[in-house]
Parts: structure tokens; C-alpha cells; sequence
């Protein structure tokens, strides 16, 4: 081999990524630091250090890694609400139900990185915070679908959000649980998800109240009745 292949070769491995490119590299990078360490643990240095970069070229691009968390937890938010947002199109409330199960199981064993940053403690950085945002993002698509099916059932359209909310947050925190586990298959907890969700909806009352009668505890200093 002569000198001017060597040349060559080594003027291949160090060619200059455009800015484009070099703004992907770090949000990639970010992404897999914050997954694995948290925002709090992950620094500017780190990001440099596995991108082969001086620490000014994180801050030219994203302002510090305050910068870098926020694209990243935008892309993953933007990316699951574009999967639930799809499957919530379904003819019926039991499709739509269904497929927003498996849509949100499907995000979470495509995109493990991803959903591990979207459910670490939320920080400052990603405005609302990212877990809580997620869960608000999400109930407030799923919201629509249950107002729709109160009004057919009878009962109010103005307690959709609180159902929402409950709904979203079980899907969201069996997500947690099954991105560690694996088991079993994606289908088989989004029908155990849907059996819950939907079997308890199908039953519910209209006014609601609680069957175990609450005792109130006295006061310090008042005597017991």
C-alpha cells in the first residue's frame, strides 16, 4: 500500500460533518445518555466526550445540554403522539381502544431508548415535564374518544378527562413495567389492558359512590363520639 492510499484513508475517517449531521450525532448521543444516566447525571462533557468534539461544539449547536435534552424529549413526544394520534382514527371505540393499546406497546419496544428518557424524573428543560406531559398530551386525544362513548351511554361528557387521565396513566405505567420485562408479547398485555379498560367502562355506574362507609378520626383534644 503506498503513501498516497494511506493519505487518502485517513482523509476519508476524518472528514468534516455539516452542521446537520453533527446536530444528529449529539441528539443521538443525548438520547442514549440521558436513557442510561438521567438528565441530572449527563453533562455537557460526556455528550462532547462520545461525539469526539470539544464542548464548545455542544454549546455552538444546542446552547448546553439543556438544549440537547429538550430536542430529544420533542422527537419522542412527537413521535408517539403521531402513533397514538394514528390508531385513534378506528371506526369504533373498541378498535380505537385496541390499537391505542398496542400503539403505545409498539413505541415502547421500538423506541426502549427513547421511552426510558420520556419516563426518567422530568426536568425543567422539557416545559411541562416530560412524563406528565406525555400523559396530558395523550389523555387529551384519548378524551374525545370517551366523550363520544359517555354521550351514546348516558353518562357525562364532563368526566372524559378524568377517565382519560386514569386510562392513559395505567397504559403508561404498564409501558414501564413491560419495557424492563418483555413478557408476555405486546398483544397479550394490550388485551389484558383492553379487558380491564373496557370490561370496566362497559359496567360503569352512572353516579358512582364509594361502599365502604369512612369514619372520620377524632381531633387532638375532642372527645371520641
Amino acid at each position: 500500500m503506498g503513501a498516497a492510499d494511506s493519505d487518502q484513508r485517513v482523509h476519508v475517517r476524518r472528514k468534516r460533518m455539516t452542521g446537520k449531521e453533527r446536530r444528529q450525532q449529539l441528539v443521538e448521543i443525548g438520547r442514549e445518555l440521558f436513557a442510561e444516566r438521567g438528565f441530572d447525571a449527563t453533562s455537557v462533557e460526556e455528550i462532547a466526550a462520545r461525539a469526539g468534539v470539544s464542548k464548545p461544539v455542544v454549546y455552538e449547536h444546542f446552547g448546553g445540554k439543556e438544549g440537547v435534552y429538550a430536542v430529544v424529549v420533542d422527537r419522542e413526544m412527537r413521535t408517539l403522539l403521531d402513533m397514538m394520534g394514528e390508531a385513534l382514527t378506528a371506526e369504533n371505540a373498541r378498535g380505537r381502544i385496541e390499537r391505542a393499546a398496542l400503539a403505545l406497546l409498539r413505541y415502547v419496544e421500538e423506541n426502549a431508548t427513547g421511552f426510558r428518557v420520556l419516563t426518567r424524573d422530568s426536568h425543567v428543560a422539557s416545559g411541562t415535564g416530560s412524563f406528565a406531559g406525555l400523559i396530558n398530551d395523550i389523555a387529551g386525544q384519548v378524551e374525545h374518544v370517551l366523550a363520544d362513548e359517555f354521550a351514546e351511554q348516558g353518562y357525562s361528557r364532563a368526566l372524559a378527562p378524568m377517565y382519560a387521565q386514569a386510562l392513559v396513566g395505567m397504559w403508561a405505567l404498564t409501558g414501564q413495567w413491560w419495557l424492563e420485562m418483555r413478557k408476555p408479547k405486546r398483544e397479550v398485555v394490550a388485551a389484558h389492558l383492553v379487558n380491564l379498560a373496557w370490561n370496566g367502562l362497559a359496567g360503569l355506574e352512572t353516579k358512582p359512590k364509594l361502599r365502604t362507609r369512612q369514619t372520620r378520626r377524632p381531633r387532638k383534644n375532642e372527645p371520641e363520639q
